[in-house]
């Protein structure tokens, strides 16, 4: 039929005459700039053929993604979906400015959408440092884990972050949690300590600058480091460049360690309760660690503890 659907391509439809001919839009083909053809008219036959072609041109929307069924979604979320962890949204298209910091030395690979890990040509991280070398690396996560930030203001925010989304800034409040700076800094003695986040960079990149007074984050791996599993942003540790029995990741979400469980330490979700002691009381645990030759029998202990989140001393 002349005029049909051409590969991925539809025509528009801009009138119909009197005798039942579809005039075509010409800049219909250069929406998605695929052709500059000028297209011809139609003979539609009827008007039910008119609506038969619209109902297939709404179809064709939907599978190119041009056009998406009415949602409603409350501002807040929007807003936390599109920068934080927490809110696990694979809508990040958009996102020009979560780059690795230039003096991080992260690589930043493609990320993976609902697929198994892929061996990437370059590391995440880079070479160790001479300072570093016969440490364990030790991956720190972010969100609800080190701090907590909210959109609504908090009178006893720690920080305010100027984060800007779509044209507009918002000011996102954060609260650091209790013993936060004393475990950083031991964390920093005894190991070589990673930031590894699933939140956009222009947010926790600036979060960090201000948490990280004595340097202790080596490198900082946002999003596009993570990969994207079935809904989850997960931190494959096999892409560091680390041996695994050296690796030790501290996260607040088990879905972010789906793929290395075994290398975890899990830690309770933080908020706002301000007699939280939980990072205090992981320190000894981890100066056990950074003696152990590896770290699967210690972590395995833990895990075996009858302790939730707080390794066995």
């Amino acid at each position: 039929m002349a005029g049909s659907m051409q590969g991925d391509r539809c025509p528009v439809i801009a009138s119909v005459d009197r005798h039942g001919h579809c005039n075509l839009d010409k800049n219909s083909y250069d929406i998605f700039g695929e052709s500059e053809e000028e297209p011809d008219s139609v003979s539609c036959g009827c008007f039910h053929a008119v609506l038969a072609r619209i109902h297939r041109l709404i179809k064709w929307m939907f599978r190119r993604g041009t056009a998406t069924p009415p949602t409603v979604k409350k501002p807040r979320n929007r807003l936390f979906s599109s920068i934080l962890c927490c809110f696990r949204n694979s809508n990040n298209g958009n996102n020009n400015n979560n780059n690795p910091p230039a003096g991080s030395n992260c690589q930043a690979p493609v990320t993976e959408e609902n697929g198994n890990p892929r061996t990437c040509d370059k590391y995440l991280l880079p070479t160790v440092r001479h300072q570093d070398m016969n440490k364990k690396c030790v991956v720190i996560d972010l969100d609800e884990t080190l701090v907590h930030s909210s959109f609504k203001p908090i009178n006893n925010a720690d920080f305010i972050v100027p984060v800007e989304i779509d044209g507009t800034v918002h000011q996102v409040y954060i609260l650091k949690r209790p013993h936060v700076d004393e475990f950083l800094q031991r964390m920093g003695e005894l190991f070589e300590c990673v930031l590894f986040t699933a939140s956009l960079a222009k947010y926790a990149d600036p979060v960090a600058d201000l948490l990280d007074k004595w340097n202790v984050f080596r490198c900082r791996l946002f999003r596009e480091s993570c990969v994207f599993h079935r809904g989850n942003y997960v931190k494959d540790l096999s892409r560091l460049g680390r041996d695994l029995n050296q690796v030790v990741i501290v996260d607040n979400s088990p879905a972010s360690y789906i793929f290395h469980p075994e290398n975890a330490v899990g830690v309770t979700s933080w908020f706002d309760e301000m007699n939280d002691t939980e990072l205090l009381d992981l320190i000894p645990f981890f100066e056990r660690l950074a003696r152990a030759d590896n770290v699967y029998s210690l972590l395995k202990t833990m895990s075996e503890s009858p302790s939730s989140t707080t390794p066995s001393s």
